[in-house]
């Protein structure tokens, strides 16, 4: 039985509802997380706590974290508990205690995506699954139409832009092998979601150091007439994700793994190839296990 909303869950859902970005990144997530009851779980930068929230009502017994106070505080008003902030890359938790670990747009926020990487791997228990879904880096003007507009990676909390397959692959080939990895979101959906954005930021959105745009209870106030033209057009949007649909032979802006976690074995630095690709992303295999899969 899916657990009650609490009320104060009302303005983060309706954005939920509204936000296509939003629904195909928990469709995908689910996907790969597979079910989730009877297990122990633990969700990292869960959208300011909606996605933790519809996490937690897939079953299951959840813990969130994040890496800055206001985030933190989003969370809990949403789920209540566990919720704990992370001490930089470190994760303030005992050893072995999770099944599944979900790390939602966060390692793209941590300077030592390794150290992070590796404090995943210490709280799992034995063969637990690491679930991670970052921005995928690849040419498209979509990037410079964002920096046209503002909205830059530092702005919102990035020290980096996200990862190339190969580069996700090499920062977990020391201690898991990943068994799916896919891309989503291509162009229409990720048009939307920067003129979503760019209007957000034009209505006062709460800026947080860690995490870039915090939308509060008190944004989506301000913004209650730009939500109500959002649904006049919502069909027109809906068109447009039915377009991206036909764009299936292109690489999505956004990359999602699995990854099934092993003995650490600290492996070296995969070679890069005379193009500048790694050699783990020009053959999709390398370290990362034979079961894997790019979609």
């Amino acid at each position: 039985m899916n657990a009650p909303v609490p009320s104060q869950a009302e303005w983060p859902l309706r954005l939920f509802k509204l936000s296509l970005l939003k629904q195909e990144k928990f469709r995908v997530l689910c996907e790969l997380l597979g079910p989730t009851a009877g297990l122990t779980c633990l969700d990292i930068g869960g959208d300011n706590g909606v996605i933790s929230l519809l996490l937690r009502q897939r079953g299951g017994t959840w813990t969130s974290a994040d890496g800055s106070a206001a985030a933190v505080d989003a969370i809990r008003q949403l789920v209540g508990g566990p919720v704990c902030m992370l001490e930089g890359a470190r994760l303030p938790l005992p050893d072995g205690q999770f099944d599944r670990v979900v790390v939602i747009d966060y390692l793209e926020h941590v300077i030592a995506d390794d150290t992070f990487i590796a404090e995943c791997h210490r709280v799992l228990k034995p063969e637990g699954v690491l679930i991670l879904n970052t921005p995928h880096v690849k040419r498209s003007l979509i990037f410079g139409l964002r920096r046209l507009l503002g909205l830059s990676d530092a702005r919102h909390g990035h020290v980096r832009p996200g990862y190339t397959e190969g580069q996700l692959f090499g920062v977990l080939k020391n201690g898991f092998d990943v068994e799916q990895a896919r891309t989503y979101s291509r162009f229409f959906i990720q048009l939307l979601d920067t003129a979503i954005r760019f209007v957000s930021e034009r209505k006062g959105a709460s800026h947080d150091a860690v995490k870039g745009t915090l939308l509060t209870a008190a944004d989506f106030q301000r913004m209650e007439k730009s939500l109500k033209l959002y649904r006049l057009l919502f069909p027109f949007f809906w068109l447009a994700v039915q377009l991206d649909r036909l764009l299936c032979c292109t690489r999505g802006f956004m990359l999602i793994a699995r990854a099934r976690r092993r003995q650490w074995l600290t492996r070296p630095a995969t070679p890069a190839l005379s193009n500048g690709r790694s050699l783990a992303e020009a053959t999709l295999g390398g370290t990362i296990g034979s079961a894997a899969k790019l979609g």
